[in-house]
């Protein structure tokens, strides 16, 4: 049976939460609620020392189960029990990570366990370094009804000129994934057609990740109230049936210039993935200027941060890849663990 993790990737505030609680419907699927300590503890990896010594995959695990920023609590799974696991599994970095959302998946009886947090969409590399043999969901929405809702949302602090930078950058992301990846592993979803015929869209999305389509899925609702901590309000929509509601809502919630400003900056890419413009005038060179140099200065964050992970490639510390599915351990050409090693003194 299909044991291959799955990732929901995306613009932030496109679908994603609800497309986790129909994922998490599926009698052998579990889709956690976000959690904080996947990137972090990739890109600290040097930090954590060998992985193949047991008293390092200690100090990783504890690290993950006790401080605060990972969100190890919203798993509720036994700390203690999930360190012992990570000490006792395979020596990689993968294979520590993954031990946490397996026993995720075996609170609930299931076989595959699944992540979803949008900003995946930009590090797809980095989790097939982690898993080669997971499978990336997209979801996508139109772009000014993302704009139009992180605009909203409390703990988004930044500008409409980053909104829109946000999602272009997951649009841009998503076609480089589309024209490289197998079919096998990623998935293209319109959020439109999602909540528009959800029967037809979660069979053909069941198809690609190789289940059985369960009813289930269609009415989410009540998963809500286990892979949705109470704290995130914004999320109230989940704790309800699938509504259309909120398709095409930006043109009551953008003012006039971020309309022009989405359709200027944006229009290619909204038009390729299906959505018609409005026909908004040009927007002021001011407003341009400004889109411009925004997505400028976070295209050039991002390549720092791409170099400095290169350059940290040529220096691994321990294996990365996970060791804990069937698919994994052949991809590695390691159908057994290895052999434990004991400290250096």
């Amino acid at each position: 049976m299909n044991d291959r993790p799955v990732f929901v990737i995306g613009c932030p505030r496109s679908g994603t939460t609800m497309l986790q609680l129909m994922l998490h419907s599926h009698p052998r699927l579990a889709v956690p609620p976000e959690t904080r300590f996947l990137v972090p503890a990739y890109y600290r990896r040097r930090k954590w020392g060998d992985l193949r010594v047991a008293q390092r995959r200690r100090a990783l695990a504890q690290w993950i189960a006790t401080d605060r920023s990972t969100k190890f609590r919203e798993l509720k799974i036994d700390k203690d029990e999930f360190v012992r696991q990570a000490v006792e599994g395979p020596g990689s970095l993968g294979s520590v990570l993954g031990i946490a959302f397996k026993m995720y998946a075996d609170r609930f009886d299931k076989a595959r366990w699944g992540d979803k947090r949008p900003s995946y969409v930009k590090q797809v590399d980095m989790l097939l370094r982690l898993f080669p043999d997971a499978q990336f969901i997209h979801l996508i929405r139109d772009g000014r009804d993302c704009v139009a809702s992180l605009k909203e949302m409390p703990w988004y602090t930044l500008d409409s000129f980053h909104a829109v930078s946000t999602w272009a950058e997951a649009i841009d992301a998503g076609g480089r994934l589309r024209r490289t990846l197998p079919d096998d592993t990623y998935y293209e979803l319109r959020y439109e057609d999602l909540t528009d015929d959800p029967m037809t869209e979660l069979k053909k999305l069941c198809h690609f990740l190789d289940e059985d389509f369960s009813p289930a899925m269609i009415s989410p609702r009540e998963a809500a109230s286990v892979a949705v901590p109470q704290h995130k309000v914004w999320h109230s929509n989940t704790h309800r049936e699938v509504t259309r509601s909120r398709v095409g809502s930006w043109a009551n919630r953008l003012e006039d210039w971020e309309v022009a400003l989405c359709e200027h900056m944006l229009g290619d890419r909204l038009e390729s993935m299906g959505y018609e413009l409005s026909g908004a005038p040009k927007p002021s060179k001011e407003h341009i200027t400004t889109a411009q140099k925004t997505m400028q200065k976070r295209r050039a964050s991002r390549m720092r941060k791409h170099m400095r992970d290169r350059f940290n490639r040529l220096r691994e510390p321990s294996p990365v890849a996970a060791l804990l599915t069937s698919r994994q351990r052949s991809l590695a050409g390691v159908p057994q663990q290895r052999k434990e090693l004991t400290e250096p003194v």
